[in-house]
């Protein structure tokens, strides 16, 4: 559960960033009142800790898969 929620919160950060690429438009400054105020700070300390969460992602083994994927030949 842990990694979903950190994967969306990872999506949420690149979904801003991109539109910060290309729009120049920061979408969690503008719904939370400016990069300072206390809620973006929030959002944005959130979405940096999932994305440190989700580089444990790459690294993890393949053991849930594989179980799964012996559970449905049998």
């Amino acid at each position: 559960m842990l990694d979903k929620i950190a994967l969306v919160l990872a999506i949420i950060g690149g979904l801003n960033w991109g539109s910060i690429g290309i729009f120049q438009f920061d979408l969690v400054a503008w719904i939370c009142g400016g990069q300072t105020g206390i809620i973006s700070r929030i959002i944005y300390i959130l979405v940096g800790l999932a994305a440190v969460w989700c580089i444990s992602l790459l690294f993890r083994d393949d053991e849930i898969e594989s179980d799964t994927s012996i559970n449905s030949h049998a």
